[in-house]
């Protein structure tokens, strides 16, 4: 069982040694990954799928509770050790959808009520804009409805411990329910975000530059704070754009945090 994660530093796009040494990543926790366009984000994302070993560009080193996965791990366990999700991610899987959820659901080897095809799709839809109908098929759902079922499926389903998300800030769903489904499943989750709000739910935000780990900022309760000023506006959003989508007034709108 995980019990925690480790980046060892290594070098950034100008060769010089990353300014943090080492960054211990906690199960239950979710952690940030913020920067401008071209700072190393992906990058960093790709290291931690991969578990680096010290090689490749940044020769950054992941370790697992204190030790580097031998060859063994690679090839027994790490595809089921990381789930990776991205907004570029599509099924290419011509099936209904209940029927993927069945399959998936018994090549993990039980029988997990939490992780049951009814429920996986009442949670992907409380997440999508658009309701999942359980004979769609796979390769006909939008992008919102694709990346929702995938989230359902890691937070509720996947055995995989470490979940990594690169921007799903533009991929149709509602991002603080997913953040929220996240949460509570005792995972190490890092999202890749140029949000503002999402960034806020980060217990810690790893803070890219150049290619490499620049500083690690720990959220304050001032954050806290106006992290829930921003769910709320969020919130009143989500509303008045539902109620636009179905033709409706917008009257009546709770505006607290607009």
């Amino acid at each position: 069982m995980l019990k925690k994660l480790e980046i060892l530093g290594g070098y950034d796009k100008h060769g010089g040694k990353e300014s943090v040494k080492s960054l211990v990543l906690e199960k239950g926790n979710i952690y940030t990954i913020v920067g401008k366009t071209g700072s190393g984000k992906t990058q960093l994302i790709e290291d931690i799928e991969s578990l680096n070993n010290g090689e490749g560009i940044t020769k950054r080193t992941i370790l697992i509770d204190g030790v580097i996965p031998d060859d063994s791990f690679h090839q027994g366990y790490r595809s089921q050790f990381i789930a990776h999700l991205s907004q570029n991610m599509n099924y290419i899987l011509d099936m209904p959808v209940v029927e993927f959820l069945k399959l998936r659901n018994s090549l993990q080897g039980h029988n997990n009520l939490e992780g049951s095809p009814d429920k996986l799709l009442a949670t992907a839809n409380m997440l999508a804009g658009e309701e999942i109908q359980p004979f769609q098929l796979l390769t006909r759902l939008s992008g919102g409805q694709s990346r929702a079922l995938m989230i359902a499926d890691v937070a509720l389903n996947s055995k995989a411990p470490v979940i990594l998300i690169d921007e799903v800030e533009n991929a149709g769903i509602d991002r603080i329910k997913a953040m929220s489904l996240l949460i509570g499943q005792e995972k190490i989750v890092l999202v890749v975000t140029h949000d503002p709000l999402l960034a806020l739910y980060g217990n810690k935000r790893i803070v890219l530059k150049h290619g490499g780990i620049c500083h690690i900022i720990e959220r304050t309760n001032e954050e806290k704070l106006l992290l829930n000023k921003l769910t709320n506006t969020h919130d009143a959003m989500e509303t008045m754009r539902k109620l636009i989508r179905n033709g409706e007034s917008i009257k009546g709108v709770n505006y607290i945090g607009i």
